[in-house]
């Protein structure tokens, strides 16, 4: 019973995590950057906790199957947010340097 209760747990957390992943990228869209910093670093103490708890927690096999469905759905919302991330990087130091050469 109480591995259920830690697995529902676990999928509850994972949730937050990619919900949070989406809102982290609605927050790069709207360059609203502090606020995705913020939440970046709120975020740790929820990814240390599922880490904690999948090291612990015996899944069954379909359990197995829905919590690598989730971290796969957060890991490929990461690497959009990355990429988001470091294409604008990317425009921006263009855009310095043009400044810099028309100075």
């Amino acid at each position: 019973m109480q591995d259920e209760q830690q697995y529902e747990q676990l999928l509850m957390q994972y949730n937050q995590l990619k919900n949070g992943a989406l809102d982290i990228a609605g927050m790069i869209e709207r360059e609203d950057y502090d606020s995705a910093i913020t939440m970046l670093k709120s975020r740790e103490a929820l990814f240390l906790s599922c880490k904690c708890i999948r090291k612990y927690l015996e899944l069954t096999p379909v359990q197995q199957k829905e919590i690598d469905t989730i971290v796969d759905e957060i890991k490929t919302l990461e690497r959009a947010n990355i990429k988001t991330l470091e294409k604008g990087l990317e425009n921006i130091q263009l855009e310095l340097a043009k400044t810099q050469k028309s100075q």
